[in-house]
């Protein structure tokens, strides 16, 4: 364990390392913060003053260096916007993206489990060809889509009028297939404040009502994944030589098939979520956008626009960061489920 963890940790310098240089490699190409904080009216000299006391003026090798001896002291620079340090701005706005992605992988678990194992123990229902054909169709659909989609539907409204509006059936089937709306879809509402800067929204009906929408969308990014996922593991376990012992034995279908059977079928769900936990970071970026969800992710886009060089890689470093810490989590929670795995070689 304690060569696996400072493996890890060599692992999380070097990623670091590599985002750093990523960053200061694309900030020529975001353009010049200098026309982006002063405006084009602004004269030569004062664009000279400003490059100065920002530092950019001098090569890009010393502000690499200078920016990796204060990032080891968790000091990443002002944001040029802003003008307060770049890692309070992400502090800041960080917690309403991690409620999104919490909220998000909630759902997915939630609808996903149950909806796998009931595809895997009947296989031949309609029910499950039916919500094996919608996952294949939910793979497809881009993140963008089923936000706006989400949007007409349950914060707009659908008004159906296919029946003749002159009789009282026709009336009444028509305001039964319509969705009257009217659920929120911008913004974060009124969040309740917990302590710092730390603002939740499960601490109120409002603020849940906030959070679904966006939350529904994102999760729409990995449940079509995760019910053929858990399907097919699923099949895969029932069909082992354990459960047709546990079967002849005469255990009970329900002990088999959520004790016996899901406890091995999670071991490949568990791996898979912590990979897709940083593609639910990245969809985030889409999902904030279209909802103007003020997360880290509409910050980011917002600070790339500014080419607020301090704050993309700030935030580029603490996204890369949980990249690392969560695949070393999903890697010990593995060998929980599993005591036969060994981490780095050796026994666990």
């Amino acid at each position: 364990m304690i060569f696996f963890l400072m493996r890890r940790l060599l692992q999380a310098v070097a990623v670091m390392f590599v985002i750093s240089l990523i960053g200061f490699a694309i900030q020529d190409g975001l353009g010049d913060p200098v026309r982006q904080l002063l405006g084009p009216t602004a004269t030569d000299a004062e664009s000279a003053a400003l490059r100065h006391s920002l530092g950019l003026d001098r090569p890009l090798w010393l502000q690499y260096l200078d920016f990796a001896g204060d990032a080891v002291k968790l000091n990443f620079g002002n944001s040029y916007f802003f003008h307060e340090p770049a890692l309070h701005v992400i502090a800041r706005y960080l917690p309403a993206t991690l409620e999104l992605v919490a909220a998000s992988a909630v759902i997915t678990l939630l609808l996903s489990i149950p909806m796998g194992i009931f595809c895997a123990i009947r296989p031949r229902s309609w029910l499950s060809r039916g919500l094996m054909g919608l996952s294949l169709i939910g793979i497809s659909v881009p993140v963008f889509l089923s936000a706006m989609v989400l949007i007409q539907l349950f914060s707009i409204g659908v008004q159906v009028a296919l029946f003749p509006t002159d009789t009282g059936w026709g009336q009444w089937l028509n305001q039964l297939l319509s969705i009257q709306g009217g659920m929120p879809a911008y913004g974060r509402g009124n969040p309740v404040h917990v302590w710092g800067v730390w603002y939740t929204n499960f601490a109120s009906w409002q603020g849940l009502l906030y959070l679904l929408l966006p939350a529904l969308s994102l999760a729409f990014v990995m449940l079509p994944l995760f019910v053929r996922l858990i399907h097919a593991e699923m099949l895969e376990v029932l069909e082992s030589d354990y459960v047709k012992y546990a079967r002849a034995r005469g255990l009970r279908p329900s002990r088999i098939y959520f004790l016996h059977a899901l406890k091995n079928t999670l071991l490949t769900v568990v791996t898979l979520g912590g990979v897709q936990i940083g593609t639910l970071v990245a969809y985030t970026l889409l999902t904030e956008t279209v909802f103007q969800w003020p997360g880290a992710g509409l910050m980011f886009l917002d600070a790339i626009e500014r080419a607020d060089m301090p704050l993309i890689v700030a935030y580029l470093m603490v996204v890369g960061l949980m990249f690392v810490v969560t695949n070393t989590l999903v890697d010990l929670l593995y060998r929980a489920l599993n005591p036969r795995v060994t981490l780095g070689g050796r026994p666990a």
